[in-house]
């Protein structure tokens, strides 16, 4: 038989060792679940554009974060291959794309899941009704349009319309 003093410290050696083997998970479990990161869109825009600046507040307001750079967004639109006849009053990059012009948020999360091999999005011109270009000053009003899908060959395709 052995002495009591024993048994009570196997016991507690017992109790130590499963609390070693529950501890951890249940410290894993209280942990709150990761927040995914937000893609990084950098935008290049007039100072003095408001549309810009508005498309600007439609991309953060659906949860991307963005970096602006005043100044000329011509000589980013020809960096990033995107043809004169693609243009519009601001570029974006976001995640290797190039993104021109009122592009809807969902169309540049829809490209960013479906990874094409393209250059990226554009909103050619400035169609009234598009993100940036949809405040109160417009009247409700809207255009339809089309973002389109750059290729890398210089060409497009329709990629969603708005009707």
């Amino acid at each position: 038989m052995l002495p009591m003093t024993s048994i009570n410290l196997k016991r507690r050696q017992l109790l130590a060792g499963s609390l070693l083997l529950v501890l951890p998970r249940a410290w894993a479990a209280s942990d709150p679940p990761a927040t995914p990161v937000s893609p990084l869109v950098e935008v290049w825009k007039s100072p003095a554009c408001g549309c810009c600046k508005d498309w600007v507040a439609h991309i953060e307001q659906n949860g991307f974060m963005v970096r602006v750079n005043e100044g000329n967004s011509a000589a980013a639109r020809h960096r990033f291959g995107i043809a004169d006849q693609y243009g519009s009053c601001h570029t974006a990059a976001v995640e290797g794309y190039a993104i021109e012009g009122h592009v809807p948020a969902r169309e540049i999360r829809c490209l960013l899941a479906e990874r094409p091999d393209a250059i990226g999005l554009a909103v050619p011109k400035m169609p009234i009704g598009s993100p940036g270009m949809d405040g109160p000053e417009y009247g409700g009003d809207k255009d339809p349009y089309d973002v389109l899908l750059l290729t890398k060959n210089g060409g497009s395709r329709v990629f969603q319309s708005y009707r």
